[in-house]
Parts: C-alpha cells; sequence; structure tokens
C-alpha cells in the first residue's frame, strides 16, 4: 500500500483505497464536467511526460496564475512528480508584484487561465530573462494552449514512461515542493519555501480536524488555489476520498453549493459576513408577525453555548423552535448536507459562530499561516474541541509556546524551510533549533486551546505610553450591521481613533425607512443624522472595552476597500500602510482639528 510521503502520493493513495468517478468536478457552458481518478491520473501523467520532453529538471520553477479549476491540479501533481517546484500566484496582485515574483522565483514558463490574465501578463515573457514562454488554460487566440505541454511528448511517451518512474522515485520529502509568495501588508512578498514534508505532515495532522466528512462526500472550492489554506484543504479533501467540486465564481458560491449539496468548504471569514448580512437584510424586510419571530429566533441563535450542559432544557426547547420556523431555513439555503465548514485566514467573529452553529451549520474556526503549510490549531465539530472566540485545540503533532512578549512561537514539520534567496529574513523568524515567530500575539491554555489576540507588529502605543491592539477594537467593531470595514488610528497620538467604511447595503436599507435621502455614498457619509447613528454604534462597542481602546474620533469614508482597489491584501487582511496614505487628510483633521469626546 501506498504511503504519502510525498504531495502526489495522494494521487496513488486513491487509485488503491476510493478511485472515483468523481475526484474533480468544474461547471463549464452550465454543465458540471467531471474527472474520475483514472482521468485525473492520465492528465497528470501527461504533463509530467511533456514536461520531460521539454527539458525541465528537479528544482526547475513553473509559475500559475489562474482560477480554480482541474487544470491546476493537473499540472501541480504532473510537476511535483518530476521534482519541479509549483510557484503559485494570485491573480489579483499589481503588476510590479507580478514583475517581482517572476524574476525572484527563476520561472521557466507561466501558465494562466484566461484571456484577460494572458493579455495582461504575455509581455513579461519578452522582459524577464528567465521566462521562456507563456501558456493559456483557457484557448486564447495567439497563445499557447497548455495542452500544448503534454503535447510535446507525442510519440515519445514509451520511452519516457521509464524516465518518469526515475524521477518520481528520486522526490524526496525533504525537497522543495513550492513557492507560495506571502501576500504581505507592506513592501514586496516573501517566498516561502515549503517541502513536500511540509504539506505532507500538516495533511495528515489535519484530517482529525474533520472527521464528519468522509469517503464519497462532496466539497466546494471556491477560495483560490494560490492561497495556502485551500490548497491544503483540496489536498486534505483528496486525502480523504472527497469529491472537489471548484464554483463557478465567488457569486454563485449558494447557487453551486445547492447544485451538489456540498457536505464541506473553506472559507474566510468575509464570505460568512455576508450572508450573514444578506440574510439579515432579508429579515429586515419582513413585516409584523414574521419579523418578529425572525429576530426572535435570532436572539435565540446568539445565545448557543456549543457545550450542552450549558444549555438549559428551556433553552433547548426554544432553539428547537427557532430552528424549526427560521434557522433551519439558513442551513437549507447552503444545501442542506454540510457537516463541516473551515474557517480561517483571519479572527471570525464569536457572535457569527454561535448563530451558525445554532442553524446547524457547523463552523470549525482555525488558526495557521502560509509559513505553518498552514494549520497550527483549529476548532472540531463536536464539543468540548468548539470554543468561540478561540481558533481551537493546537494539532497534536505541533508545539507551540507563548514568548515573553506574548509571541506564539510554532515548531513542527509543516514549519517552512525558509524563505527563498532570503536567508536574513529567515533568520529573523526561524530560530536554530526549529520555533518559528509567528508575528502573532495570543494566549494557550491547559487544554492547549489557542487564543490570538493581535498581531505583533500592528500593536502600536499611543503618545502617553499605552499600548492599543487594533484588531481586537476592529474585530469588535465589526460586530455591528453598519460597520462594513474600519482600521483603528493612533500611533504615537493623543488617543484612539478610527476610519470607518459602512456597510452601504444596510445603510441604504436604514436610511429608506428613516426617509434619509442623498445623492452618493459620499454625500450620504456627512449627513448628520448618518453621524449621529454610527457614534451612537460606536459608543455602544467602546463600553465593551478599555479607555484606551475606546474610538475617541472616528470618520466615515465612501470608498469600500478590497483587494482591487489596493487597500486588502489578496488574503483580505488590511494594507495599513497604503489606507494611511489615502486617508491622510482625514488622519490630519482627527488629529489637528478635533479633540477627543
Amino acid at each position: 500500500m501506498t504511503a504519502v510521503k510525498r504531495i502526489f502520493d495522494l494521487l496513488a493513495y486513491a487509485e488503491e483505497n476510493f478511485p472515483m468517478d468523481v475526484a474533480l468536478a468544474v461547471k463549464q457552458q452550465g454543465k458540471w464536467k467531471t474527472f474520475s481518478t483514472t482521468e485525473y491520473r492520465k492528465n497528470t501523467d501527461a504533463v509530467s511526460l511533456g514536461l520531460l520532453a521539454m527539458g525541465f529538471k528537479k528544482g526547475d520553477k513553473i509559475a500559475t496564475v489562474s482560477n480554480n479549476r482541474p487544470e491546476w491540479n493537473f499540472m501541480d501533481f504532473g510537476m511535483a512528480q518530476i521534482g519541479c517546484v509549483h510557484v503559485s500566484i494570485y491573480p489579483t496582485i499589481s503588476d510590479n508584484e507580478y514583475r517581482h515574483i517572476l524574476t525572484h522565483s527563476d520561472s521557466r514558463i507561466l501558465i494562466v487561465s484566461t484571456s484577460e490574465l494572458f493579455e495582461r501578463l504575455h509581455h513579461f515573457v519578452d522582459e524577464i530573462e528567465n521566462l521562456e514562454a507563456i501558456y493559456t488554460f483557457d484557448k486564447v487566440e495567439g497563445a499557447s494552449h497548455w495542452l500544448a505541454i503534454p503535447g510535446q511528448a507525442s510519440g515519445k511517451k514509451t520511452a519516457l514512461r521509464p524516465l518518469l518512474e526515475k524521477r518520481r522515485k528520486a522526490v524526496k520529502p525533504e525537497d522543495l515542493l513550492t513557492l507560495i509568495y506571502t501576500s504581505g501588508t507592506t513592501g514586496l512578498s516573501k517566498g516561502v519555501m515549503l517541502s513536500h514534508k511540509n504539506v505532507v505532515s500538516n495533511v495528515l495532522m489535519t484530517q482529525k480536524l474533520v472527521t464528519a466528512v468522509k469517503h464519497g462526500d462532496r466539497a466546494l472550492s471556491f477560495l483560490p488555489l494560490c492561497h495556502v489554506l485551500e490548497r491544503t484543504g483540496t489536498y486534505v479533501w483528496q486525502s480523504l476520498g472527497i469529491s472537489v467540486y471548484y464554483a463557478e465564481s465567488i457569486d454563485t458560491i449558494v447557487e453551486n453549493m445547492n447544485e451538489i449539496k456540498a457536505n464541506a468548504f473553506i472559507t474566510v471569514p468575509r464570505v460568512f459576513e455576508k450572508i450573514y448580512d444578506k440574510i439579515i437584510l432579508k429579515g429586515r424586510e419582513l413585516k409584523g408577525l414574521k419579523k418578529s419571530i425572525f429576530f426572535w429566533a435570532v436572539k435565540i441563535g446568539d445565545q448557543y453555548d456549543p457545550n450542552p450542559a450549558n444549555r438549559t432544557p428551556a433553552y433547548n426547547i426554544k432553539l428547537a423552535l427557532a430552528r424549526k420556523l427560521v434557522l433551519s431555513k439558513w442551513r437549507e439555503a447552503l444545501g442542506g448536507s454540510l457537516k463541516s465548514v473551515v474557517s480561517g485566514g483571519a479572527a471570525l467573529q464569536p457572535r457569527l459562530s454561535r448563530i451558525f452553529w445554532a442553524a446547524g451549520i457547523p463552523v470549525q474556526e482555525g488558526y495557521g499561516l502560509t509559513e505553518t503549510s498552514p494549520v497550527v490549531a483549529g476548532n472540531r465539530s463536536y464539543f468540548p474541541y468548539i470554543r468561540f472566540g478561540w481558533v481551537g485545540v493546537v494539532l497534536d503533532e505541533v508545539e507551540v509556546k507563548i514568548a515573553e512578549d506574548g509571541e506564539i512561537l510554532i515548531r513542527g514539520d509543516n514549519v517552512m524551510m525558509g524563505y527563498y534567496k532570503d536567508p536574513e529574513k529567515t533568520s529573523e523568524v526561524l530560530e536554530p533549533d526549529g520555533w518559528f515567530h509567528s508575528g502573532d500575539i495570543g494566549e494557550l491554555d491547559k487544554d492547549r486551546f489557542l487564543r490570538i489576540t493581535d498581531r505583533k507588529k500592528e500593536i502600536f502605543k499611543l503618545s502617553g505610553g499605552k499600548y492599543v491592539a487594533p484588531q481586537l477594537i476592529e474585530n469588535t467593531l465589526k460586530e455591528s450591521m453598519f460597520i462594513e470595514q474600519l482600521m483603528v488610528i493612533g500611533e504615537n497620538r493623543r488617543f484612539t481613533a478610527a476610519l470607518i467604511v459602512p456597510d452601504f447595503d444596510y445603510l441604504h436599507a436604514w436610511c429608506h425607512l428613516h426617509n434619509i435621502t442623498y445623492r452618493d455614498n459620499k454625500d450620504l457619509v456627512h449627513k448628520p443624522k448618518v453621524v449621529a447613528r454610527y457614534a451612537e454604534e460606536v459608543e455602544k462597542y467602546n463600553k465593551k472595552m478599555g479607555h484606551v481602546e475606546q474610538i475617541k474620533v472616528f470618520r466615515l469614508v465612501c470608498e469600500e476597500w478590497s483587494t482591487e482597489t489596493g487597500q486588502l491584501s489578496p488574503t483580505l487582511k488590511l494594507k495599513r500602510r497604503v489606507i494611511k496614505k489615502q486617508y491622510q487628510h482625514l488622519i490630519k483633521e482627527i488629529y489637528e482639528t478635533q479633540k477627543p469626546n
């Protein structure tokens, strides 16, 4: 029996243990196109043979910029089993960042998914010395199609087969599997070197977090596969014999989930926030008794405790009724078959965990970093391994300790090899004895439950000497239905303040109910009644915080922040330096012309 030691061993393991009619699937022209385990193997080997015919050697780099699709998997395993290194890049970064990654990684060829990406990136082949060619997954006029790579082995397959077997055997668990460039919130990204051992160990560790799913279940994939969480998660699904379906787009998640009756998916908190906001908006449109029942059920859900012993008989009766009348419809809206929903990449608001668990949707928050392949800790799908507001229990095979300054240190087989071509930055975070400095501040209790309280570098000091942890404040205020995003400011200043992006869908509905007219969002954020309502909202959440953490002054901004407009990283983290520069006039106004309340 095949032991999974290199990432491509997952395919041999699947062939031996659970060959499937649907290993991978993608929606095309309104229909699901499926690939069996046998077809997965055929396409993977075809890629390997083609690359061998093209002269690719162990350690050569191949870059991809693609949406989620089976061809990505074929390339991924196809290059891995001959020792090539996959450089998987986000489709939403700047041209400057593309130039940096394609040059720094020494990528020999680039494979993109669409005509738009081809038009944007093909000029780099002429500009970057190490880049030899560009291929496309879609058929694009004037571009080389990806099938030209397997085509290179035409007529040579029999002769190349022994070489493929030799190269496959020569790949060691300690060999470099991939370079993943961390998005970073400042400066150019760093290339995280992950070996086969790093990723495989994390796949095997993480299986115990998703015991609710089993062979034959279906997972929907929509986070980018270049995101380490989705990538490792997809490997986990494959290791368990779960069919992976790729969503058409971020806008069709709910529709696709219903089509396949998804049992599992991986997400970031922002997706849940949007789902919740849409549900609440629909509730506000109800009238009379229906509206009262809806919000009564939400209130019951907000009180949910994962420990059955803490739920009184009276509460259980109310919960059963709330589920029957309202909350069960939330689960049905997401296909009605969910067993495991993994949330990572950022902090999940505890209220969202409560309400979705109350609705029968098991949301499992976890924690990790690209440098740790990524999972370090996670909540499971049953008590006592669930705790809202915590990122779960540290995996058995991973060591975690808290440094004197509160930083989370991590050691284990999942910790990266280092940063590519950057021994100086590697030595800053990776000690000789293997301890990795995460940059996160947290707490670890006697049961190995882990809680993240902030980013070490984002904690700042007020001019009076008091420290402020902005993420904690931001996550608290984002519980408000009125707030889409915010950034807490105040470094070396007299008091804590904030820039707030309203949830404009919710705010528009509120204005309609209160007969407030406006020309556009720019006009809206200056309306006295709107500003006063936000002041009420901020004051409500201020009561939950200490004096120095309280928002003394805020400004509403009319632009929504996104990866496309540059204020968020590809992993949806705030680019604080970018935001500060964009709104320096507002920050100046806050601190030079305003006195705190």
